[in-house]
């Protein structure tokens, strides 16, 4: 697809995907993400010919204009969606697949010196929270969904959940509906609400002299899903 055409489809990503819309002059006025892809696919063409100086002065006018950095060697898919998008953050080496959405202060980052790849693959269909950094050499699998401000330092398999400071990586089964980000298992909470129970039925045992067969039972589900929840 040539250059022209990623940035006409770029605004149309926005019109079909956005209810906020309400009109062209919106669009054009009102979108920052949509002006920093279009300040990244002129970069990037020339980056890809060989030029470093011009793509990078592109880069940083996009930078300015719109609080939104990507860098011309990121290689950016068809269908993406940067919504609000100041702060955003990509990468040189970091590569972003089709019909993927990135919220605001999102960071596609690096955590290395070296000169290889170094900033994450992000594979299609894939949610980004609000404020999550995406840090390494890792990918992120098909329709996974990344909670806003976690920090993910480990690859997320398809279909899979990232929540937390690190990322904790949960099992979902809701990927279809891309927008549902906000749905999110708290994990801490459950393993703090378990722990509580635990304590009262030891100390009941300890007040009894006898365990609550039933309550014991049902705690030893509710830690087993928690484990099983959780992927190693």
């Amino acid at each position: 697809m040539d250059l022209l055409k990623l940035i006409i489809e770029d605004f149309k990503t926005i019109q079909k995907n956005d209810p906020a819309l309400h009109s062209t002059f919106e669009l054009f006025f009102n979108y920052p993400g949509v002006w920093g892809l279009f300040f990244y696919r002129i970069s990037h063409k020339l980056y890809t010919l060989g030029l470093r100086f011009i793509p990078r002065f592109i880069s940083a006018l996009g930078q300015f204009l719109t609080s939104i950095d990507i860098h011309p060697g990121a290689k950016i898919g068809r269908g993406v969606f940067i919504d609000h998008a100041t702060g955003v953050v990509i990468g040189e080496t970091a590569v972003v697949g089709n019909n993927v959405l990135i919220y605001q202060q999102v960071t596609l980052g690096g955590v290395s010196l070296s000169k290889g790849k170094r900033h994450p693959t992000i594979e299609d269909g894939v949610t980004i929270g609000a404020g999550a950094k995406v840090l390494g050499n890792i990918t992120i699998g098909k329709d996974a969904k990344i909670g806003a401000n976690s920090v993910v330092i480990k690859d997320v398999p398809q279909e899979c959940t990232a929540v937390g400071v690190p990322a904790h990586i949960i099992k979902r089964q809701d990927n279809k509906e891309p927008l549902r980000h906000n749905i999110m298992p708290d994990i801490e909470k459950d393993l703090f609400v378990y722990l509580l129970e635990r304590i009262e039925l030891l100390e009941s045992a300890f007040d009894s002299g006898s365990v609550d067969k039933d309550k014991e039972r049902e705690l030893k589900a509710k830690h087993l899903n928690y484990i099983k929840s959780i992927l190693r």
